[in-house]
């Protein structure tokens, strides 16, 4: 399995990441910030302190809390939602014709 890098990260599982939306076309959404906990095709579930939100994965740009890998430290990385628009299943597969080969 790939190391999860700022580089690989759409390649990755998201379920279980800290995540927090710094962008969104909806205003309210900016500030959203939890776990993610589901994902579907075009949202992300993120678990906060009092609920889950469905933020779609379109509209908004996501900043991702790297856990830290050995003696590196935790890193935090900035993605464009509309990079992670796909079923996660095709998202993360190894092999066949995805785009994040």
């Amino acid at each position: 399995m790939m190391p999860l890098t700022p580089e690989t990260l759409p390649r990755h599982e998201l379920a279980g990441l800290d995540v927090e939306v710094v962008a969104a076309a909806n205003p309210d959404a900016i500030g959203i910030a939890g776990t993610v906990v589901t994902e579907t095709t075009k949202t992300l579930g993120v678990e906060g302190t009092d609920r889950v939100w469905h933020v779609p994965k379109d509209a908004a740009t996501f900043r991702f809390d790297l856990p830290a890998e050995g003696d590196s430290e935790s890193r935090s990385v900035r993605v464009r939602g509309s990079n992670l628009v796909a079923r996660p299943a095709r998202r993360t597969e190894a092999t066949g014709d995805s785009k994040w080969r």
